[in-house]
C-alpha cells in the first residue's frame, strides 16, 4: 500500500486561516472589547512588535487599571490582573483568532484578527496614561434604537391607558385593536432594526 499525497488537509488548513481572517460583526467585536482588561490588552499589544511576554503585558494592564506605575505596583495588584489574564482574556482572544498565546510558555502576540479591533482603541501617545477606553460614541450613521423601543413604548402606553380610562375617541377602540396595533408596531421596528443592521 502507497501512502497518497492528496490535497485536502492543506485545503483545510487554509479554510481555516482564511475563516481566522474574515471581518468579525461589529456586536462580535464589541462583545470582546466589553471588558477593560481585553481592551487594555489588545492596546497595549498594538504599540508592540512580535512576540511579548505574557508577564510583562499583564503588569502593564494593571499599571493602567491601578493609575499607577509598573514599579510602584503592588503583588496582590499584579495578581489579580495576571491571574484573570492567563485564565479568561487571553485564552479568549486566542480562541477567536485576535491574538496567539503561547499559555505554556507564556507568550502573546498579535493574531490575525487584531486589526479589526485597532480603530475601537483609543491610544495614549504616552503608555503610561491610564485613560483610554473603546470608543463608543456613536457615529452620524448610527441609529438610536433603544430610544426609539422607548418612545413607542411610552407612546403606546399613553394611548392604551387614555382608552382605559375612557378618554374619547380612543375609548371607542376595542383594546384587542389596541393590542394588534402595538404589537404591529414593535414588528414593524424589530424588522426595521434587522433590516437597517444588514446594510
Amino acid at each position: 500500500m502507497s501512502v497518497s499525497s492528496d490535497s485536502p488537509p492543506v485545503d483545510e488548513f487554509e479554510a481555516a486561516t482564511e475563516d481566522q481572517r474574515k471581518p468579525l460583526a461589529r456586536d462580535k467585536i464589541f462583545h470582546i472589547l466589553q471588558t477593560q482588561r481585553r481592551r487594555d490588552a489588545l492596546r497595549y499589544l498594538k504599540n508592540t512588535d512580535g512576540p511579548i511576554e505574557m508577564r510583562d503585558l499583564a503588569e502593564q494592564v494593571a499599571a493602567w487599571e491601578n493609575d499607577t506605575t509598573i514599579q510602584a505596583l503592588s503583588s496582590n495588584e499584579r495578581q489579580r490582573v495576571y491571574i484573570a489574564l492567563y485564565q479568561s482574556h487571553l485564552p479568549k482572544l486566542d480562541n477567536e483568532g485576535i491574538i496567539e498565546y503561547n499559555k505554556s510558555r507564556g507568550i502573546v502576540e498579535r493574531g490575525p484578527l487584531a486589526d479589526q479591533f485597532d480603530p475601537y482603541l483609543d491610544v495614549p501617545g504616552d503608555e503610561n496614561e491610564a485613560e483610554n477606553s473603546i470608543v463608543d460614541a456613536p457615529t452620524d450613521t448610527e441609529i438610536p434604537w433603544i430610544s426609539y423601543y422607548r418612545r413607542l413604548t411610552l407612546v403606546g402606553g399613553a394611548l392604551v391607558t387614555a382608552a382605559w380610562v375612557g378618554v374619547p375617541p380612543l375609548s371607542f377602540v376595542p383594546d384587542f385593536v389596541w393590542g394588534v396595533l402595538l404589537v404591529s408596531a414593535f414588528a414593524a421596528l424589530s424588522l426595521a432594526q434587522i433590516f437597517t443592521a444588514d446594510t
